[in-house]
């Protein structure tokens, strides 16, 4: 999820994760970008299938990085999670932001969302860096 409030704190033994902390840079804000279509693709790509599972994705794709996070990463962690972890659900929301957009969008739609998730994934090295290198240190 977005890091709109995040204190970069994390509790006592956090370490700190380079590019975290509270902040509107450029990948915060590409990646908060490509989380809002992910979370309107998506239900709107699984509405016609079911609505259960257009709720269910919303759910997911919004309460999977609020509930877990990786400490030094977020100012409050609710449950914490090696970098690794907090990488994958960034993935997982640009995947789901491209395909979900692609299935249910017309091409004008899609190709700046697959752009965005593409500039998002290129701006997010620097706190991928820092999210692999905190976890290797608590290793």
């Amino acid at each position: 999820m977005g890091d709109a409030g995040a204190g970069g704190g994390g509790g006592p033994g956090a370490v700190p994760v380079p590019g975290a902390g509270p902040r509107a840079d450029l990948p915060s804000v590409l990646r908060f970008a490509t989380e809002l279509c992910a979370w309107v693709a998506a239900p709107w790509a699984l509405a016609g299938w079911s609505v259960t599972a257009a709720v269910a994705s919303v759910v997911l794709l919004i309460g999977l990085p609020t509930v877990f996070s990786t400490p030094g990463d977020k100012a409050q962690v609710i449950v914490a999670v090696p970098g690794t972890v907090t990488i994958a659900l960034v993935l997982l929301q640009l995947v789901v932001a491209v395909a979900a957009s692609w299935s249910a969008w017309p091409v004008w739609a899609a190709v700046p969302v697959t752009a965005l998730a593409g500039a998002c994934l290129v701006a997010e090295r620097t706190r991928w860096r820092g999210l692999l290198a905190a976890t290797t240190a608590r290793a």
